[in-house]
């Protein structure tokens, strides 16, 4: 969701429940529809607060999960990375085809493999340049201490790599249940219906549309708030971007320039097999 579509959505709904505060004012008695305004406003502040204490609980953990798919993605691309570097120390009938099979990792993370996130269609697909790597790998016998030492290096990143990758794909399909939704959309509705109950025909109509509407916003922007953490990956202001790994796929071309090695990359641009 983007800043626009968040701005309308939040115009939207405060219109209503301005309108409809403004709309049982009409009929309302003055001093509201409670006889005692104290007591009424202490089970409001009951009902605010505790509303406010879950949303604030489920706002930080959505956070969580938004730094840690966040997290992943760096460490990720800086992995495949130090991998391009393992690779040049393994045998060299294996070292060119690790090497290309792993720029085409990169390049299918940031091509299609981040496109189905945006569009929430991943799953549980695997990245099949990771398959074409263990295949690589299996056929490799480390004769020297050299090679040895390079192949162990590789398979602890290779373990590393692919936890960074469950990190990064964990909030794809959302990480907020639909029960935990269901909840927060019936708290909201409690809360303005009882706001309603506060409409007052002796005060102003300003008055009470500020009463309503800054309600109104606040809960609207909490909520759209949770909803940009339950999806982290796609477009829009701060919606994570395959930033870091189009960084390693730059980087990797140019190492690969500067150190002489050409090798034939067996996909393209968007990481799909040529």
């Amino acid at each position: 969701m983007n800043v626009l579509v968040g701005l309308l959505v939040v115009v939207a709904v405060t219109s209503v429940c301005v309108a409809a505060m403004l709309t049982v004012r009409r009929r309302a008695p003055a001093g509201s529809w409670f006889q005692d305004g104290d007591r009424a406003s202490g089970v409001f502040g009951v009902l605010a607060t505790g509303f406010s204490v879950l949303l604030g609980f489920i706002i930080f953990l959505a956070f969580e999960s938004y730094d840690s798919s966040r997290t992943g993605a760096e460490t990720e691309a800086t992995l495949v990375l130090q991998q391009v570097q393992t690779a040049q120390f393994l045998p060299s009938e294996v070292s060119g085809e690790l090497t290309a099979e792993l720029a085409c990792y990169a390049r299918s993370v940031a091509g299609t493999e981040w496109e189905a996130l945006e569009s929430q269609t991943l799953g549980d697909r695997i990245n099949p340049w990771g398959v074409e790597l263990y295949r690589t790998i299996s056929e490799v016998e480390p004769e020297s201490a050299t090679e040895q030492s390079a192949y162990d290096r590789w398979m602890d990143q290779t373990a590393q790599r692919e936890q960074a990758r469950v990190a990064r794909v964990h909030g794809a399909e959302g990480i907020i249940p639909a029960p935990l939704w269901w909840v927060l959309f019936l708290i909201t509705g409690v809360v303005f219906t009882y706001l309603l109950f506060f409409a007052d025909s002796s005060e102003g109509p300003f008055t009470q549309a500020m009463l309503m509407g800054s309600t109104a916003v606040v809960i609207t922007l909490l909520l759209l708030l949770v909803a940009f953490f339950d999806h982290p990956h796609g477009g829009g202001i701060g919606r994570l971007q395959p930033t870091a790994m189009e960084r390693t796929i730059a980087l990797i071309d140019v190492e690969l320039d500067v150190v002489g090695i050409e090798v034939s990359l067996p996909c393209d641009e968007r990481g799909d097999r040529a």
